[in-house]
């Protein structure tokens, strides 16, 4: 779901950082713009200085400009629009090869119910294991969410997250009672690399109770962890009853495989 567009403000652009040494001026304008944006100083629909006006600011051509913008659309930080200009573009699950489905905005697509369960919410200090997998210190202080995904009265999904307050430091001051946790994160962080873990497990008797399944069931269990830059933000594991549930890959001879996952509408289907 896109952030609502953000006017620019009229007042003239502060004067770039100065270039570092052996960088290209368009690889300077792209880094300045990268940092307002990651930064959350340009949010989703925040409208940038026309290429006329970067221009001035940095005292190039226009083509410098084009370049720079170019890789930035490229990366999907920036939509660029004629004659009406670039926006920063809304953070969506779409740039990550593998999507994790929002919930809410699934279920409102198809016309049916959706709450979600908030089960726990705490701060802790992560231990060595999680320290190893999300390269943070250990003893580091994340906010802890476990969280109950239900469509039209079935349990769909459960969910364990932590994020990093370092990062999010907003994140601590947020019941998520209004609005799923990785809902909130993907319409206010932006994030630019991710990675995705696909496992099989047998339910535990805990999380049988959570998922509503026989213990040792078969489920479905989706590892996510996503970083902005270099800086870990989150990591979220999503576990799945095994029925009613696939992996869908859809593969080309030269591009890059594209995965998703039909979740609950398959069930009760052969």
């Amino acid at each position: 779901m896109a952030s609502p567009a953000v006017k620019a403000s009229t007042k003239k652009a502060a004067v770039a950082a100065p270039r570092a040494r052996g960088q290209s001026l368009n690889q300077t304008i792209r880094n300045d713009i990268e940092h307002k944006i990651m930064s959350g100083e340009w949010p989703p629909g925040f409208r940038l200085p026309f290429e006329h006006e970067m221009m001035e600011q940095y005292g190039c051509s226009r083509m410098t400009v084009n370049k720079a913008l170019s890789a930035l659309s490229a990366q999907g930080l920036i939509m660029r629009r004629r004659r009406a200009g670039s926006v920063v573009a809304a953070p969506s699950a779409d740039r990550a090869v593998l999507q994790i489905v929002d919930f809410a905005a699934e279920a409102q697509r198809s016309g049916k119910l959706y709450r979600h369960d908030m089960l726990e919410r705490r701060i802790e200090e992560i231990d060595a294991a999680t320290a190893r997998r999300t390269g943070l210190k250990p003893g580091s202080r994340v906010l802890y969410a476990a969280t109950r995904h239900v469509v039209d009265g079935v349990i769909e999904a459960y969910e364990e997250r932590i994020v990093n307050l370092a990062a999010v430091p907003q994140a601590k001051r947020e019941s998520f009672a209004d609005m799923p946790i990785g809902t909130w994160l993907l319409q206010r962080v932006p994030w630019s690399d991710a990675e995705h873990i696909i496992g099989a497990i047998n339910a535990d008797a805990r999380l049988a109770r959570r998922l509503g399944v026989e213990r040792n069931a078969a489920c479905l269990m989706l590892e996510r962890r996503t970083w902005q830059n270099t800086v870990f933000l989150t990591e979220a594991r999503l576990y799945y009853p095994g029925t009613g549930h696939r992996l869908i890959g859809r593969f080309s001879p030269t591009g890059n495989p594209a995965f998703g996952l039909a979740t609950g509408t398959d069930r009760g289907r052969s």
